[in-house]
């Protein structure tokens, strides 16, 4: 089960949440996201656990638990909306 982890510390890196969700169970990743341009975590990310019985009970039990001093909140990950391509840029028209 993908699992959305969000409002976390700008300071947390993917082992400290692999850390937290390990607890639960096992976990085949962990990986904060982060900013392109500045290469700073962007405050939430995502957690894989195969097994969706100890996914669902880190869910219920890390959702609104403090981690590095702020309340997170966990939910399962929704898929990726289709976005519509965006148009290439064309300098002939500026």
């Amino acid at each position: 089960m993908n699992i959305y982890v969000s409002n976390l510390s700008f300071a947390i890196q993917d082992e400290d949440l692999q850390e937290a969700f390990a607890a639960y169970g096992e976990v085949s990743s962990a990986r904060i996201v982060m900013d392109r341009e500045t290469n700073r975590s962007r405050g939430f990310g995502f957690v894989e656990m195969p097994n969706g019985a100890e996914a669902n009970k880190a869910i219920s039990e890390l959702n609104g638990a403090m981690f590095d001093g702020r309340p997170m909140r966990v939910n399962e990950a929704r898929p990726r909306e289709e976005r519509p391509a965006r148009p290439a840029y064309n300098k002939s028209r500026w």
